[in-house]
């Protein structure tokens, strides 16, 4: 039975998934942070032999942006220049790409931030 475009086996396989991904011990989640951040040498490493480091973890995210970024302006500027391998869509499809993972970028600084200042705050 197909709904909206979409199997409902499948719907229900991705709901197992992340009923799945939610009970999941955090050691897990460390894990998959990781991967997530595109930290190649920690992926598949046991939780217990291994530590995921802030600040490489947010280096590589922050660098993914810049390349997304980059890659989209330079998309432009080719098919502002003419460039007949580039199509407008490339180029619309790449900057939506780098807004939505630059406005991700700031939600999570947002975040930091907020965090900073709920510590500084804190009484001792």
């Amino acid at each position: 039975m197909k709904t909206g475009g979409i199997d409902a086996s499948r719907i229900e396989s991705m709901l197992a998934q992340l009923k799945a991904a939610a009970q999941r011990p955090q050691a897990d989640a460390a894990s998959g942070l990781a991967s997530a951040a595109g930290l190649s040498g920690m992926q598949g490493a046991s939780p217990s032999t291994s530590k995921v480091n802030f600040s490489d973890a947010l280096k590589a995210s922050l660098n993914q942006v810049n390349k997304v970024q980059v890659e989209a302006e330079q998309l432009g500027k080719s098919f502002a220049m003419g460039d007949d391998s580039v199509s407008l869509s490339d180029v619309m499809i790449a900057g939506q790409k780098a807004n939505i993972s630059f406005q991700a970028t700031v939600q999570v600084r947002n975040k930091l931030v907020s965090a900073y200042h709920d510590i500084m705050n804190m009484q001792v």
